[in-house]
């Protein structure tokens, strides 16, 4: 027999051995001798009050044995003589879609702009301290995406759009922690993302599927609206059947493409902001209600703040406990910065997005005239005054929390992660008012939220333009493009995804739509 039931226990309790069984056993009113296993479903902490309590679903087996295997199982075939599907983009969407094709029976062809996970570190490190962006390998473009060095995050509320735990198996699967599992948050952790998906990477190659780094694609051959052959940088053309496109939401030169080919396109409502960063330690002591170092069976702690200004929401986005910034710029002349965190967390820092929700319908006046590409030229409006404040390299604008809020350049900054380095800006002013003067409330709402959050300790670090598409790429119901017959618009660059689980769920369904469609 197998029973599910929640368990809650205190910080005192989760020191002793065997905790979770003896809770059981009184709950269910059964002898521990009966008991062959307490089974960790989910596991969650609630830090709200003093007496931090540990949340767990467990599923307890009485008498019977733990299943060895896992329901989920994943069968890959040899499809390297089968029909082509091609996808551009090896991002989460691009690595499930071919995945997915392969359990089906279908031969992916992947064509992707970056460089392996090994490779790419080297134009990592000329970002850091050369100050130079390669503009086909950097944080957002490569083999896995934006999503493979920056944090491994695998929250996700798109529980309707297909089957999370599949993702979760798969990823466990491929060598990330079943921990996964378990965790209410679970994360992976930028330092042990790249060799599960090197992992994927080569489950793909040996069942058959095509993987083309440096490969990027610079053209659609259209004709009677059907998609016929894609080119690439290097004047080759390819025939194609069925293209799924997840390029990814900093793909700009995809949806300028698009725009000039008059492929139809629309804008689409973002968020933008800063990235603050405080010493972990004094989220610490908000979170857990302590005056020093937090307890060694708590994690960095997290926070979640949201707060209504004008109108427009002013929430946390992407937040890092342990973590630290870095910079996501896809070109020189531009400065974005990021998030992540090691899988242990355990940097002296704490960082987070701040950002403004912006209604494409009322923020850009001024843009009207460029149609579906008004957002994305607001984006890159802004990281040119981030590239010029902070001193046209990658060295980001900067000022410390309470300075920004009291619209009061900083004359030193604190220490931060950042490793390009910052430099004192009045970003208060730098920043257009429907983001700057809703940031400076929200900020001090939030400090009425986490007593201790609105601090000099801190630093403003801007600017975050990266956390969704501001353009999506129209789709019918069997997810095909609106007018292109072959095209298969898919992920966080289409605009149908929000972090690495959402966009694996839309590469699988964009995978079994396009097979449908051959």
């Amino acid at each position: 027999m197998v029973k599910e039931i929640q368990l809650r226990v205190n910080l005192i309790e989760e020191r002793k051995e065997n905790t979770l069984l003896y809770k059981a056993a009184k709950q269910l009113g059964v002898e521990t001798s009966e008991i062959t296993a307490v089974k960790v479903l989910r596991k969650s902490i609630d830090a709200r009050k003093k007496n931090i309590i540990f949340n767990y679903k467990v599923a307890v087996y009485i008498n019977e044995a733990v299943p060895e295997k896992s329901d989920y199982i994943f069968e890959y075939k040899d499809v390297s003589k089968a029909k082509e599907i091609h996808i551009v983009g090896f991002g989460p969407a691009g690595m499930y879609a071919a995945l997915r094709c392969i359990e089906l029976g279908y031969k992916p062809i992947v064509l992707e702009r970056g460089k392996n996970v090994q490779d790419r570190r080297r134009d990592l490190r000329a970002i850091n301290q050369e100050h130079f962006v390669n503009e086909d390998s950097n944080y957002c473009f490569g083999e896995g995406g934006a999503g493979t060095y920056s944090d491994g995050k695998l929250y996700t509320r798109s529980l309707k759009r297909g089957d999370v735990r599949r993702i979760f198996e798969n990823l466990v699967f491929h060598g990330a922690t079943e921990q996964i599992l378990i965790d209410a948050h679970p994360h992976i952790g930028t330092n042990k993302l790249p060799k599960i998906i090197q992992n994927i990477r080569e489950n793909i190659l040996k069942f058959g599927g095509e993987i083309h780094f440096e490969t990027r694609v610079t053209d659609f051959i259209v004709k009677n609206n059907k998609l016929l052959a894609i080119q690439l940088q290097n004047g080759e053309e390819m025939t194609v059947n069925s293209v799924i496109l997840a390029t990814g939401h900093s793909a700009r030169d995809i949806y300028e493409l698009l725009h000039k080919k008059e492929i139809a396109l629309k804008a689409k409502s973002f968020a933008m902001g800063v990235r603050v960063e405080h010493p972990q330690e004094i989220i610490d002591q908000i979170q857990y209600h302590c005056s020093g170092e937090r307890d060694e069976l708590l994690p960095a702690a997290a926070y979640s703040l949201v707060h209504q200004v004008n109108n427009r929401g002013v929430y946390s986005f992407c937040m890092c406990p342990g973590g630290f910034i870095v910079p996501a710029a896809t070109a020189n002349g531009e400065v974005v910065v990021n998030g992540m965190s090691p899988s242990r967390r355990n940097n002296k820092f704490a960082n987070s997005g701040i950002v403004v929700e912006l209604d494409i319908d009322k923020d850009f006046k001024k843009y009207e005239h460029l149609g579906a590409l008004k957002g994305l030229q607001f984006q890159k409006d802004l990281e040119k005054i981030a590239f010029y404040a902070g001193g046209r390299t990658q060295t980001a604008p900067a000022q410390r929390l309470v300075d920004f809020v009291d619209g009061k350049l900083s004359p030193e900054l604190n220490d931060c992660s950042y490793q390009p380095g910052l430099k004192s800006a009045p970003l208060h002013s730098l920043l257009p008012k429907i983001i700057g003067s809703r940031l400076r409330k929200g900020f001090a709402a939030f400090g009425q939220k986490m007593h201790g959050y609105h601090t000099n300790e801190a630093n403003i670090i801007g600017v975050e333009s990266r956390t969704s598409s501001p353009v999506n790429i129209p789709r019918k119901e069997n997810l095909e493009h609106t007018e292109i017959e072959g095209l298969f618009p898919c992920g966080e660059g289409g605009g149908y995804a929000g972090g690495i689980v959402s966009a694996a769920m839309d590469g699988e369904r964009c995978a079994e739509a396009a097979i449908a469609k051959s």
